[in-house]
């Protein structure tokens, strides 16, 4: 008897997770299915209700919002550099043209825009000889390689067989 009570309690084990569990799975189908009309078991149209809600906000135009705005800068000497980070803080683009100052000064407005412009998260590239374009956060900046030019060109420019 007790070989029997093991093989009983191997086979009770194994078998626990098959019990029957229709009752739970499908009570909520069974409710559903409730609000359809049949006929000879075939379900008929099912009665569709739209609800329309009212929107909960209204989208309304900021009075301040000018839209995105790109400053061109040519800075004649050191102290102008403050009035461009005035741009990058009231969130406009700038444009940095350095032709009219020489190497030194030159060096010095980039290395004081790019530390403000990383102050304000912001982003900052050289674009030309000379020419920086420095963005504010809400402005993302990309650009493209000249290796991923290149690239591109050879891919898209293949003779046609």
């Amino acid at each position: 008897m007790a070989v029997a009570d093991k093989f009983q309690k191997i086979i009770d084990f194994l078998t626990s997770g098959f019990e029957n569990r229709e009752d739970s799975i499908y009570e909520g189908m069974m409710d559903e299915a409730d609000d359809y009309a049949v006929q000879d078991n075939l379900a008929l149209s099912p009665n569709y209700t739209t609800e329309q809600k009212a929107p909960s906000a209204k989208v309304v135009s900021h009075p301040n919002f000018k839209g995105y705005e790109v400053m061109v800068s040519e800075p004649r000497s050191y102290e102008d550099s403050i009035s461009i980070v005035k741009h990058l803080k009231d969130r406009k683009t700038v444009v940095l043209n350095l032709h009219l100052l020489d190497k030194e000064q030159a060096l010095r407005v980039v290395d004081f825009l790019c530390g403000a412009t990383h102050a304000l998260s912001g982003s900052q590239q050289k674009i030309g000889d000379s020419v920086f374009i420095f963005t504010p956060v809400n402005v993302a900046l990309s650009s493209e390689s000249q290796k991923s030019k290149f690239i591109r060109d050879a891919l898209w420019n293949q003779p046609q067989a």
